[in-house]
This record gives C-alpha cells, sequence and structure tokens, in this order.
C-alpha cells in the first residue's frame, strides 16, 4: 500500500520539476517570440538531391595489370600470387543483390599469359559516389591498388579506370 503512494508522489515531483525547469527556461529572459523562432523552423529542411541512375560500362573491358602480393581465393578456387591482366566481362552477377542498381555488380577475369587463372564478382561505383562509401584515398587514376584487410584475412583489389571504381574482395587462401 505505502509503495504505490511511494511511486506516485516522486512521478509527481519530477514531473512538476522538469514543468518547473521548462518554464523557467522559456521565461529566462527571453521574450515569447524569440523562444518561438529559436523552437520553431521558419521553412522545411533542404532535402539532398537524388543521383542520378549510375552507369556502368557495357560489354568487355580491359581493367589494366595487378600484381596480388598473396594467394586469394577467387570463385571459390585459389588464385596464386603473381601478375595478372584484369578484364571486367559483360556476364552480370546473379542473383542480383537487393537496392543495387542495374550492371553494376559483374565478373572480372585474371588472365595470366592469355589464359584465364580465375574469376570473381567487382561492384563498380561511379566516380559521383565513391567518396560516399570509401573513407581510403582512391588509387589514381588509370591505376589500381591492392590492400590487406582485417587481420590479413581479406584482400581488396581497386582499380580506378576510366571514371569508375572497380572493387573486388577476396578471402586470402
Amino acid at each position: 500500500m505505502k509503495r504505490p503512494l511511494l511511486v506516485a508522489a516522486l512521478v509527481a515531483a519530477l514531473a512538476g520539476g522538469s514543468a518547473s525547469a521548462h518554464a523557467q527556461g522559456k521565461s529566462g529572459g527571453k521574450s515569447k517570440s524569440t523562444t518561438a523562432q529559436v523552437e520553431g523552423h521558419s521553412a522545411p529542411n533542404q532535402q539532398p538531391a537524388t543521383a542520378p541512375t549510375p552507369t556502368a560500362p557495357a560489354g568487355e573491358q580491359a581493367l589494366g595489370s595487378v600484381n596480388l602480393t598473396k594467394p586469394v581465393k577467387a570463385d571459390g578456387m585459389v588464385l596464386p600470387a603473381g601478375t595478372y591482366q584484369v578484364r571486367l566481362t559483360a556476364q552480370a552477377a546473379a542473383p542480383d543483390a537487393k537496392g543495387e542498381s542495374q550492371g553494376l555488380e559483374r565478373w572480372v577475369e585474371f588472365l595470366q599469359h592469355g589464359k584465364v587463372r580465375g574469376r570473381e564478382v567487382v561492384t563498380i561505383v561511379p566516380k559521383s559516389e565513391i567518396k560516399s562509401i570509401q573513407k581510403d584515398a582512391p588509387p589514381a587514376p588509370n591505376s589500381s591498388k591492392v590492400q590487406l584487410l582485417k587481420g590479413g584475412q581479406y584482400v581488396r583489389l581497386w582499380i580506378n579506370k576510366g571514371g569508375n571504381h572497380y572493387l573486388v574482395h577476396f578471402p586470402t587462401a
């Protein structure tokens, strides 16, 4: 019986204290019109512009030469360390990732001496969007960089070619 009364008294005291503090804050030397201008908005907040639909290059395209310093797994197969020519294929990755723009998930092939040694899915990121998803400095135009990630468990290949960025993520072998 005493407990509900104590709880009710505590709630009433807290409600009365916050109401008086709120009232003091409003009348603390400010006029009503100044307080209303600070608390409300005179116009709606400006919304960010929507980005245009990103586009990816059509068909096959040579992306350049890369040197993988560690063996990695590409499409479930071991791709030994070495220098490879990277070629973007026209084949889209399937199944489509939810929310992805059409054609921005494709396959790349890794070639040595004209023969395909492995392939992996690449994510194509238009130049206009790279700053919103990546914090690292991108490679210079028409170049690439290979980075070891997550305590040596993953490797990222990042290619900057023709205004697009191509990101391939591999687990180490």
